[in-house]
């Protein structure tokens, strides 16, 4: 009994000299766009090895794990009540937890809740490590075959026309190009709203990249539009603008020129 007491006394000495526990890390682990055989390696590696995965959509990132034999334990992270449950990670952080944030699909952060928890790491000191892999943005891009001068992203585009308006309203055509996110249903509005305010310019539709249906558009606003007609409507697409080099012809005299356009205005000048 003496000797079980000693030692009682002896662990608690021990657990009252033990330092705080090193704050554990915040992997952002991208995940497939479509294709589950997308998953890297190294990613598979963290999600195996994580204490607690932060998903978007836990059924969805379930499967996912389920078809690569990770077994996890899962939370989940958004839409809703996105503060409570950062701050609720943030304390697993600091007690050393390992958190993998994934999103639904692609990289997390890249137009999904994501950025608070990444914010509240950084101002809290901890960690964050970025797990690269499967991008729809870069995917989108490198397919298109576009100039490589730059692009601007604008995110996942609003459903209503009017934010969906405001949203392109920001992007001068004729500069780089620009990228954004949208449903089946978002890109109807979305290519009438280029079409009344820019018909001039290149549309690139990459359609739910890595699935079987996989699909690459391109060409003017209203050659898409007619084309989308006589196809299934799609499920996830990137969008991609950009300006349009035309030939004015004055005097029986070629010249070129590239028409410096916003989504903003039909105002054309040329130099």
């Amino acid at each position: 009994m003496q000797q079980e007491q000693s030692q009682q006394r002896a662990h608690a000495d021990m657990t009252a000299d033990d330092p705080q526990p090193k704050p554990g890390i915040l992997f952002l682990v991208a995940v497939p766009i479509g294709n589950v055989d997308d998953l890297t390696v190294r990613a598979i590696r963290i999600l195996r090895e994580a204490d607690l995965i932060a998903s978007e959509d836990p059924g969805k990132t379930r499967q996912l794990l389920s078809h690569h034999g990770i077994g996890a334990t899962l939370t989940s992270y958004g839409p809703t009540n996105i503060e409570e449950k950062a701050a609720i990670l943030i304390d697993r952080l600091h007690r050393g937890a390992q958190i993998a944030l994934v999103s639904d699909c692609g990289s997390p952060v890249i137009a999904d809740p994501g950025a608070l928890l990444v914010t509240l790491a950084h101002t809290h000191g901890i960690q964050v490590i970025s797990i690269p892999g499967p991008s729809a943005l870069t995917a989108a891009i490198a397919a298109a075959g576009l100039p490589g001068a730059g692009f601007v992203f604008l995110g996942q585009l609003p459903e209503t026309r009017g934010g969906m308006r405001r949203r392109l309203s920001i992007y001068p055509i004729g500069t780089v190009s620009a990228v954004a996110f949208c449903n089946g249903t978002s890109l109807a509005f979305a290519l009438d709203i280029i079409a009344d305010v820019s018909p001039p310019c290149t549309v690139v539709l990459a359609c739910d990249l890595t699935k079987p249906n996989e699909r690459i558009m391109r060409g003017t606003v209203l050659q898409i539009q007619r084309d989308l007609k006589n196809l299934p409507t799609p499920e996830d697409v990137t969008l991609i603008l950009t300006g349009k080099r035309t030939r004015i012809v004055r005097s029986g005299r070629n010249k070129s020129a590239t028409p410096a356009q916003s989504l903003s205005s039909r105002r054309i000048s040329t130099r």
